[in-house]
């Protein structure tokens, strides 16, 4: 007799699964390991060259770095969780190079970076001697996805942008597991008066539109990156109470329920040691679920201009800068981060069908 495949071997024979959590992985690496590995390393990927303005992808241009004369040291903890840290070298583009009476000279690309100084010396008229004060060196940098109509470092931003859709999209998951299986245990579990206050409470939440809600949400408390959160958490839960309290519903009669109260445990201890562990699975998959609407409501918001501000680096905000773009030939500024949201969103689909098919008992 063949032994029944585990849950984990079905959601490995599934490859649009596989192919979704691959996807999701990665995202979430570039996530967490932030700001260590963008190309851009400052606060929010912002390092702006007006000058360098909507470059193609894989334009490569020349840089001369000069120290700063106030350095600055900021931890690796501190610079993950401020989205990057401030440089300690001045970056000036430069459009050539020459030595010249035993002098270096260099040609910014923008005339405006001419007045720049860096420990008493025009940037333009570098010594070339060491040990005169000027500490400087120079560097070619290629922008494989381009810039932005900013001048900025575009696949600095794309991944930037990623963890703030994965961050609002965890917190707001974690937000709305909490306030849903505590509401959706409460009223199937007690039933009676308790079952209608928050079936009624609930039902009035689920009649306002979520897009609406979270902008009411928004005004009331104001716009910002963690108000985001609170504000998409805050519209999720619904559908994660009414799946919860249904789930109890069918499961409180069950014969080791009721022996469990027999034995005289708590109510606490049964709903949380008892019942929630055998409801579990369709809550996991509506978290899935929810993690993928969340990451369009933040972009919606974003757009609309009511999510992350800017320069705050979310995918929203970086369609709503270029929008405009569509129609010409740097329309892919706009497309890019929709896509990469497209396919965050799907994988996220995918993986939720996938645990579907993998935890259905009755396969």
């Amino acid at each position: 007799m063949q032994a029944r495949p585990s849950a984990l071997q079905k959601f490995k024979a599934n490859p649009l699964a596989m192919a979704g959590s691959f996807f999701i992985i990665l995202m979430g690496l570039i996530c967490l390991l932030g700001p260590w590995i963008r190309p851009d390393q400052s606060p929010d990927a912002n390092e702006q060259h007006l000058v360098l303005a909507k470059l193609k992808p894989g334009t490569q241009v020349d840089f001369i770095c000069i120290r700063k004369q106030n350095q600055s040291s900021v931890s690796l903890l501190r610079m993950w969780w401020e989205g990057g840290a401030e440089s300690n070298w001045v970056h000036i583009p430069i459009d050539s190079i020459f030595i010249r009476d035993n002098k270096v000279h260099v040609h910014p690309l923008d005339i405006s970076d001419a007045g720049i100084t860096a420990n008493g010396f025009n940037p333009t008229e570098l010594r070339a001697h060491a040990g005169e004060g000027v500490e400087a060196y120079r560097f070619q940098n290629t922008y494989l996805a381009g810039t932005d109509k900013y001048g900025r470092d575009l696949l600095s931003r794309l991944m930037a942008g990623a963890s703030v859709s994965l961050s609002v999209g965890a917190i707001a998951v974690i937000i709305s597991l909490l306030i849903g299986i505590t509401l959706g245990l409460l009223a199937g579990y007690y039933r009676g008066w308790a079952d209608r206050v928050i079936m009624w409470f609930t039902n009035v939440v689920w009649s306002i539109p979520t897009l609406i809600l979270v902008m009411a949400i928004t005004f009331a408390f104001g716009t910002g990156y963690w108000k985001i959160f609170l504000a998409v958490g805050l519209t999720m839960w619904v559908e994660i109470a009414r799946l919860v309290r249904g789930q109890v519903l069918s499961v409180r009669e069950k014969e080791y329920i009721e022996a469990a109260r027999v034995m005289g445990l708590s109510d606490l201890r049964i709903m949380l040691k008892h019942i929630l562990p055998n409801i579990l699975s369709p809550v996991i998959v509506m978290a899935a679920a929810n993690f993928a609407s969340a990451i369009l409501v933040e972009a919606g918001l974003s757009f609309l201009g009511l999510g992350a501000q800017i320069p705050s680096p979310s995918w929203g905000n970086i369609i709503r800068e270029h929008v405009s773009f569509i129609t010409t030939g740097q329309a892919y500024l706009a497309i890019v981060p929709g896509v990469l949201m497209m396919l965050l969103v799907l994988s996220f689909m995918m993986v939720g069908n996938g645990l579907r098919d993998a935890l259905d008992v009755r396969d």
